[in-house]
Parts: C-alpha cells; structure tokens; sequence
C-alpha cells in the first residue's frame, strides 16, 4: 500500500470517529461549511453580473 491510500483512510477512519464522538459539533461544522459555500457562489454569481 502506498502512502496515499493510508493517510486517505486515517483520515477517514478520523472523520467517522469525530462524527460518532460529537455528532453536534461536527453537523455545525458542515452546516457552517455549507453556507460558505453557498456564499462565495452568491459572491462568484454578483462578480460575473456585474461584468456585463
């Protein structure tokens, strides 16, 4: 196995045990990772209007 595949799953294996530890904090993460996605695309969508 290459170093790549093991980090990959230590990082998976990591994610799954902070979900099952602390479910509330980790929504709140994807919850807070969502609405920064959500605001760079409203930022990206008002950039390109703005252009024409």
């Amino acid at each position: 196995m290459n170093l790549k595949k093991v980090l990959t799953w230590l990082v998976v294996a990591f994610v799954v045990w902070y979900v099952i530890q602390a479910p509330e904090s980790s929504a709140e993460m994807v919850r807070n990772a969502g609405e920064a996605l959500g605001d760079a695309a409203s930022s990206l969508a008002a950039f390109v209007t703005s252009l024409t």
